[in-house]
């Protein structure tokens, strides 16, 4: 069975790989030089707070010289995240010595924007305009209710169910990757990618959103850079407060429509004026996924033999435990059910590994549980592995067979040119018979063509 991964990377990683004149456009706003600086880590802060008022390069010499020897390996990595963003640049002399120097651009506005401080990208509405804003706790329930009809919206849509309230933008990162449609008049279906991605912790799943929505930006007629320098300013808004629409432009307003279907935002409309409210999950955007990542209170509680019982209400995290257990009846505010062989045999077919799925129930474990070690019974978790390696005993590869060559000679050369590109796969010297990888398919067809002539 082909194991598919999604790589869910952190938003400064997204932003490292822009074009270096992208980068470099980035820096003329000083808010998102200091976005920059709150995402590095520790030591790469310290060297760059160190060198913002030296205008010469740094050898890396005299650079190594500021951590202790036990702080190389953190020194390493703080360089090469400042070289990645283009906050810092490195340059060799004749006798390949390196040394470091500050982006001019990057620079300058950090010192502009550390000395005289910086006018906010734009200020809250005054209460008396506004309507009753939500609580911080109402804004927070709001965004987990939206997230979780974000995802509903993408099983049932693999279900045939209709779709709602999600924009055509929203709908096209679904059928990237997480959907595929044969034709027109079957449902879209849930690829190998799209059951793994509903496995994943929330987090997870907003940075892949966010990177594949940032991605097709381009095909949307939008800039990414654009995009990105916009989800920046976003992090210096205050969470709670309302911001007048009338102050972005209609690009803007459509990615703000786009991101209260994610729930990173929240519309309102009052009388005359409209206005949008950030949530955490659109003030925190610009700090890395380690730092963000905070442990939900779980929900799962798994026996010994099998029985799984979860505390929710939630209609998403029952869809979620059909993927890989058979649910037997659903109360109020608890849902029953059992992973067995047969329940297990669906996930894994469909791209679901024993790992994402020992994984999702650890973290998911309900507090009464979530504190013994482990949390989740190990003839559970050993049963649930022994179940995937039943399936793959046997491995599926597409191959090649070749036979009736001409000469010994022609077949060991056929045999040495395989095995050169690494697709020899199986070869039979006796009867002049061998079995290469599809991969080298074009490339042994040019092989042979050419022993004929």
């Amino acid at each position: 069975m082909p194991q598919v991964k999604i790589v869910a990377r952190n938003f400064m990683d997204m932003v490292a790989s822009l074009p270096v004149m992208k980068l470099d456009m980035l820096y003329d706003n000083s808010f998102i030089c200091e976005a920059i600086l709150r995402s590095l880590p520790p030591l790469a802060k310290k060297y760059v707070l160190q060198m913002l008022y030296i205008d010469i390069p740094i050898t890396a010499k005299s650079m190594e010289e500021w951590v202790l020897p036990d702080g190389f390996s953190k020194h390493k990595v703080a360089i090469d995240r400042l070289i990645q963003l283009r906050v810092m640049t490195e340059t060799f002399d004749r006798k390949k010595e390196a040394t470091y120097q500050l982006n001019p651009k990057f620079q300058f506005n950090l010192q502009k924007h550390i000395v005289h401080g910086g006018i906010l990208p734009r200020e809250p509405m005054p209460s008396n305009i506004t309507v009753r804003l939500p609580s911080l706790e109402e804004l927070e329930a709001y965004a987990v209710e939206q997230w979780e009809c974000f995802l509903l919206n993408l099983i049932s849509s693999s279900e045939g169910g209709k779709t709602t309230n999600i924009s055509s933008s929203m709908m096209k990162i679904f059928q990237r990757g997480l959907l595929s449609q044969r034709d027109d008049r079957e449902p879209p279906r849930l690829t190998e990618s799209g059951f793994q991605f509903l496995l994943m912790d929330t987090n997870a799943q907003l940075w892949y959103i966010i990177r594949e929505y940032i991605t097709n930006a381009e095909e949307r007629g939008v800039d990414s850079a654009d995009l990105i320098a916009f989800l920046l300013e976003l992090s210096f808004h205050v969470t709670g407060k309302a911001y007048n629409t009338n102050t972005i432009t209609g690009l803007q307003r459509s990615i703000i429509k786009d991101l209260s279907d994610l729930g990173l935002v929240k519309l309102q409309q009052g009388r005359k004026e409209s206005w949008f409210i950030p949530t955490k999950l659109a003030t925190n955007l610009s700090i890395s996924l380690a730092d963000t990542t905070s442990r939900k209170q779980g929900f799962i509680v798994i026996e010994t033999n099998f029985r799984l019982y979860a505390y929710s209400t939630s209609k998403l995290h029952c869809e979620i435990l059909r993927l890989f257990a058979r649910v037997e009846y659903q109360l109020p505010n608890l849902i029953v059910g059992a992973i067995n062989k047969e329940s297990l045999y669906k996930a894994f077919q469909n791209g679901i590994t024993s790992d994402q799925i020992v994984s999702f129930l650890q973290q998911n474990a309900h507090p009464r549980v979530a504190e013994r070690i482990p949390s989740v019974p190990e003839n559970v978790t050993d049963q649930i592995r022994l179940w995937e390696s039943d399936l793959n005993r046997v491995e599926m590869e597409p191959a090649h067979f070749y036979d009736e060559f001409p000469s010994k000679d022609v077949f060991e050369a056929a045999c040495d040119f395989a095995r050169e590109y690494g697709g020899l796969l199986w070869e039979d010297s006796k009867r002049m018979r061998l079995v290469v990888k599809a991969d080298i398919l074009t490339e042994m067809k040019e092989f042979l063509r050419r022993q004929k002539q």
